[in-house]
């Protein structure tokens, strides 16, 4: 998830693992930079104290959670909003105060004073930026109301009692290693790998490609011909074409942002190319049902789910009722949680695609 153009997140402003991804429409599956994690986990569902079920599920004190968001206008942003309204309707001791997604800093921060003010008991809030977001988020720290920091990073961990997120370097070795382990096993000992990142300025896609890059090298592969685009449909297509038209045989693509990959797609098909296999980023729901239907060169995605939101709340109800999870020896909440970045193909693309988000 990393940085917005300088804090822009994939879903910073695009920007795992068992949770399943503008200006000039930055997307979102994303976190500010990368943060140091005190504790890290594969498993978004450890967050319900158990599972779902068990004892840190049953009602206690009625809470009011804050939340808050940048605006919908990637489908992944749009689905941490989703995912956050749907889980806090799971529980009858949760009220869920949203202020408005807003893709405007100034507005946000008034949004978490107004919270504030309103003394929650816990904000949960993915930030538009999290260099700017951290000074109203150390003041909702020091009124005593904890912080869940969703995704896009605060300047510092003072102003979060936890962060949770995705893995931007994890999903380029997730990539990677399926490129890489399917080229292997067809026999390819020198293939030609195109890489379409996102916005090379954020620390989120330069993660994401040293990932990749990490990768590839334990198969003795390198990255071939490599093109930015801005993590929309139309950069896709437009840095997809170009790059189809210069290289005249690709074995592999690896494309950083399903939304994108609407227009990486459109392009392949224009140009009638299908030599290469592509590997998306994410975990879209059109992208897993292409995924499912084989009939195209996408053959798998790796994670950055939003069901990270649906996590947020069950971290920020737990810490208002003062447990840890279940399954841990600690009776605290973890002061960080990275997801995994699952590879999504064929063979468990059933298991995925009802938490995929639509682009």
């Amino acid at each position: 998830m990393s940085d917005h153009r300088d804090g822009l997140d994939r879903r910073h402003f695009l920007l795992g693992a068992v949770g399943v991804g503008a200006g000039a429409m930055l997307t979102a599956c994303t976190g500010n930079s990368k943060k140091a994690a005190s504790a890290t986990t594969s498993a978004a569902a450890g967050a319900s104290g158990g599972g779902g079920g068990g004892a840190n599920d049953a009602p206690g004190k009625t809470i009011t959670i804050g939340f808050s968001s940048p605006a919908a206008d990637h489908g992944w942003t749009g689905a941490i909003a989703k995912n956050a309204t749907a889980e806090a309707g799971k529980y009858s001791d949760v009220k869920l105060e949203a202020v408005q997604a807003t893709n405007d800093v100034a507005a946000q921060i008034a949004a978490i004073q107004t919270l504030i003010n309103k003394k929650v008991d816990v904000i949960v809030m993915l930030p538009y930026d999290g260099k700017q977001l951290t000074p109203v988020a150390l003041q909702a720290t020091q009124a005593g109301i904890p912080v869940v920091n969703l995704d896009r990073v605060f300047d510092t961990p003072r102003a979060s009692r936890v962060w949770i997120g995705g893995d931007n370097y994890g999903m380029g070795v997730s990539a990677g290693q399926y490129i890489g382990s399917t080229l292997k096993k067809k026999g390819v000992s020198s293939p030609i790998i195109g890489e379409i990142a996102g916005i090379d300025s954020l620390p989120l896609t330069q993660q994401r490609s040293q990932g990749f890059k990490d990768a590839l090298s334990e198969f003795g592969f390198k990255v071939g011909p490599r093109q930015a685009a801005q993590f929309t449909v139309e950069s896709g297509q437009s840095v997809a074409a170009s790059m189809l038209q210069a290289t005249p045989k690709f074995d592999a693509i690896w494309n950083h942002d399903d939304d994108q990959g609407v227009g990486v797609l459109a392009a392949i098909k224009q140009a009638n190319r299908s030599e290469f296999f592509m590997v998306g980023g994410a975990g879209s729901a059109n992208a897993m049902r292409e995924i499912k239907a084989d009939s195209g060169v996408l053959k798998a995605t790796v994670l950055y789910p939003p069901t990270m939101a649906n996590s947020a709340i069950k971290l920020a109800r737990l810490i208002a009722h003062n447990k840890g999870f279940s399954d841990l020896a600690q009776q605290e909440v973890p002061a960080s949680i990275t997801l995994f970045s699952a590879t999504v193909d064929k063979t468990n693309v059933d298991q995925y695609l009802p938490q995929g988000f639509e682009s």
